[in-house]
Formats: C-alpha cells, structure tokens, sequence
C-alpha cells in the first residue's frame, strides 16, 4: 500500500519539476514574442511578462520590410529568402553524398575504409574557426567568394563529415546478406542503394535532414565571413539589425525579427520532431 500511494506523489513531483524546467527555458521565448506584438509606449510603461495593452503588428510589418540592416532598409525579407536558398541546396545535397558515403563504408568496403572512415570522422571535431582561411582560399581560387553557391559548398563540405557518420552508423545495422544476395543476382551498385538501400533510409534522411538543416539556417560564422552585402543569410542581417546604431532602439522591431529568423528551425521541429526521435532510437547514433 506505501508502494502504491508514493507512486503518484513521486510521478506528481516529477511532473512537476518538469514543467517548471519547461517554463523556465521557453521564458525567453515567451518575452520575445509578447514584446514583438507590443507598441514602444507599451513596452516602456510595462514590464517584460505582461501583455500587450495593444496587439500590435507594426514591428512584424517593419521587420520584415522596411527595417534597416546596416546600409539597407529593406528588412530582412531578402535575407530570409538568401537563408532558404543556402540551406535547401545544402542540405540536400550533404544529405544525399552523407547517404552514400554510409552506404560505400559499410556495404562495399574496401581496402582502408576504415581508416578512410576515422579520417572522415575528424571533420566533426574541427572547429568552424581553423577552416575560415583555408575555405576563403578555396573559395577564391573557385570564383565563389561573396556568392550563394559559395556559401552552399562551405556547408556541403562541413556538413558531409556529420552526415556520413549518421548514415553509417545506420546502415551498420541493414543485413549485409541482402546487399550480397542482390549482388549475386547481378545488380549494381546504385541499383541496389535504390532497391534496397533507400526504402529502409526514411528514418535516418529525417535526422539528417532536420540536423543539417538547423545547423546550415543557424549558421552566422560562416554566413559573416564568406558572404557579401546582398548575399547574406538572415542570421547576418538579424545581427546588423539589432546593433544599428541609427535612430530609436526599437525592441518590438528586433524581438520580431528575431522570430522572423526562428521561425522555420521552429517549425521543422514541432512537424518533424516526433520522427527525429524516432530515427535517433532506430539506430542513427549507435555502432
């Protein structure tokens, strides 16, 4: 009976230190949108928690459109659509090389895989910082400096090191026998990757998809370094807006911007979390 009556009281203690850890990291969140959607004389006269008198969407208007990044007042509308074609690109196509990197390490190997493997496995632990002047070389070399593409191969080629670990370490677990059996059959390599490989890769495409894309959207280093005035992500131009110096100090402009920014990583992750976790227990982290 002691047993069954602690049980509720120490499930209902859980709960509820769970909750207030829950409210405790989404406070940010919370204060950033309330005072996106207050007036300046709102948010003067109030306090951070309160609502708004007023729900206003003059800041999410000027944000977007007319809010000035530096030089330009044309909000970061350009930048928002500059962020999108960087990550689409990237994204797919690290995701797709990460496939078949897994795929050739752990269903075709060959002499010094492994070793090829672990050498691979060393870009995930350089930092961003060591690879800014040898990437800016490169860049130049490809006439890629200050462009999109640009941007797009930096990501692709940080990216892949993560993305091939992922997709390894999944596919350690697909039978060898099917790949042998196809084999003998007389199929080739890609079409067994398209037969056999890629119909059982759902889980593992969706963590990398959403991994990748948080980190290359997330990105302001290599966003700063490698970009151009009218090719910047929108991480760029969020930090050019809330450190303009001219005029009024707008916070309401800069909290809206700011979810502005945060809004797709948000979205992926509330539509595809679910799957996330569901692809990390179906073996992307383990072997």
């Amino acid at each position: 009976m002691v047993k069954t009556a602690a049980n509720p009281v120490a499930r209902g203690l859980l709960y509820g230190v769970l909750g207030l850890a829950v409210l405790f990291y989404l406070l940010p969140l919370l204060v950033m949108v309330l005072t996106s959607f207050k007036s300046m004389a709102d948010i003067r006269g109030g306090n951070l928690l309160a609502l708004p008198e007023v729900w206003v969407l003059e800041a999410w208007a000027k944000a977007w459109g007319s809010a000035c990044t530096g030089v330009s007042c044309a909000g970061v509308q350009p930048y928002f659509w500059n962020s999108f074609a960087i990550t689409v690109p990237a994204v797919l196509i690290s995701t797709l090389l990460g496939s078949l990197n897994g795929y050739v390490l752990t269903k075709w190997r060959f002499r010094g895989s492994e070793f090829f493997f672990g050498a691979m496995l060393l870009g995930c632990f350089i930092p961003f910082q060591v690879v800014i002047l040898p990437m800016a070389q490169t860049l130049g070399w490809l006439g890629l400096a200050n462009t999109i593409p640009g941007l797009v191969f930096v990501h692709v080629v940080y990216g892949m090191a993560f993305t091939t670990l992922f997709f390894r370490n999944f596919y350690v677990a697909v039978p060898t026998e099917l790949v042998s059996a196809a084999r003998i059959d007389g199929a080739g390599f890609f079409r067994i990757y398209w037969r056999i490989i890629l119909p059982v890769s759902a889980p593992i495409f969706v963590v990398t998809v959403i991994w990748q894309f948080t980190q290359v959207w997330n990105d302001f280093l290599f966003g700063v370094v490698y970009s151009g005035g009218n090719t910047q992500p929108i991480t760029v131009a969020l930090n050019n807006l809330v450190n303009s110096s001219t005029g009024v100090k707008e916070y309401n402009v800069d909290m809206a911007a700011a979810m502005i920014a945060a809004l797709p990583t948000l979205l992926v992750y509330v539509l595809a979390g679910k799957y996330f976790v569901r692809g990390l227990t179906a073996g992307a982290v383990k072997g």
